[in-house]
């Protein structure tokens, strides 16, 4: 009996070693953005905005090109970890870059864009949009582990971020600054570290500029750490406008949109469940721009089945518009949620 309980106890201390071992090298390689950033930019558009000219800018949650119509995932009640296979990844990237090339926005605000993930074969998608649809970019990482440890099979090391892409010419220096970050430690060591990306187009005819935000709010927190990005995010872009300038920003807000609830209702509050966004929190002459009448995104807890009674589908991607952008169009695309868990929403704008 004492040589079981010996043995136990080696291997119960071998274990405890092993996780503090790992929760130590987990702390010391956290990544720890500073407030602000420099983005990673290239630079390949010449053409400038004029006052006068409707601006096409898209919003789209890529899922790193791994949340197909066949995906389900962990975290949303299915059972997946990563994608399927490497081959898979592939097909969705280049589906996507075909849909940006066709599309010919002036602005394209991509979110979970994977760099070299372990979940994605190490791919560098960023390269592979910028090659594919010759579009200059800004880049900015909100996901970056060696080594995320949870569930089993491990998810393993991300590098993944938020991208803008764009023919136009970009002014100063693109910018990432750092949103609240809701988890604790140990938590926070293996989760997202989420941010704004910022982007300046110059306006022909004008010292204003457009300033563009790429954004992805919180999704697995308990809604305080939305409402303190949010309240970030406005603050960030009342600053811009007071300046004069026009401002759009445009992502994967984790939040649903006024009135979406009532064409896409909540069907089980077990499951995940997004946020609300507060129109009424928004400063006098602000807009959202946004499409109840197609879904969003749909939730991962099963392969996507359009027809089957338990999908649930979301509108928690659009924009927030100042006031001297006047709306022309918003729509949400009906892709069926083929390559991504998202579809892509997309705007047109005038400046005034």
């Amino acid at each position: 009996m004492k040589r079981i309980f010996k043995i136990s106890g080696t291997i119960l201390l071998i274990i405890l070693l092993a996780l503090g071992a790992l929760l130590g090298y987990l702390t010391t390689a956290e990544y720890r953005p500073e407030a602000r950033e420099t983005a990673e930019t290239e630079i390949h558009g010449e053409n400038l905005l004029t006052l006068d000219q409707p601006i096409r800018i898209l919003s789209w949650n890529t899922g790193y090109g791994g949340l197909d119509k066949n995906a389900d995932f962990f975290m949303d009640g299915g059972k997946m970890v990563n994608p399927k296979d490497k081959d898979t990844v592939e097909k969705n990237l280049s589906a996507i870059s075909e849909f940006l090339k066709e599309g010919n926005y002036d602005i394209s605000l991509l979110q979970e864009v994977d760099r070299n993930s372990a979940r994605t074969g190490n791919l560098d998608e960023l390269s592979y949009y910028s090659r594919e649809t010759k579009l200059g970019y800004s880049f900015a990482f909100n996901y970056r582990c060696s080594f995320v440890p949870y569930p089993l099979p491990p998810i393993g090391k991300v590098e993944s971020g938020i991208a803008t892409l764009s023919d136009l010419s970009m002014s100063g220096e693109a910018a990432r600054l750092s949103l609240p970050c809701p988890f604790k430690w140990p938590v926070r060591t293996a989760n997202l570290k989420r941010c704004l990306l910022v982007n300046r187009f110059s306006i022909e005819g004008t010292d204003k500029e457009l300033v563009a935000v790429n954004l992805h709010l919180e999704a697995y927190d308990d809604g305080e750490g939305k409402k303190a990005q949010t309240d970030a995010l406005m603050e960030i872009l009342q600053t811009e406008y007071k300046k004069g300038n026009y401002v759009v920003a445009g992502g994967d807000f984790n939040q649903t949109f006024p009135g979406s609830l009532d064409v896409f209702p909540i069907k089980d509050q077990e499951l995940w469940t997004p946020g609300i966004v507060d129109a009424d929190a928004l400063p006098e002459g602000w807009q959202l721009a946004y499409d109840t009448s197609v879904p969003s995104c749909r939730l991962l807890n099963q392969p996507y089945d359009p027809d089957a009674a338990d999908t649930q589908h979301y509108v928690i991607d659009g924009f927030i518009i100042s006031p001297n952008i006047k709306t022309d169009i918003a729509e949400t695309i009906p892709l069926g949620f083929e390559n991504s868990d998202h579809n892509p929403v997309w705007l047109q704008i005038t400046l005034e």
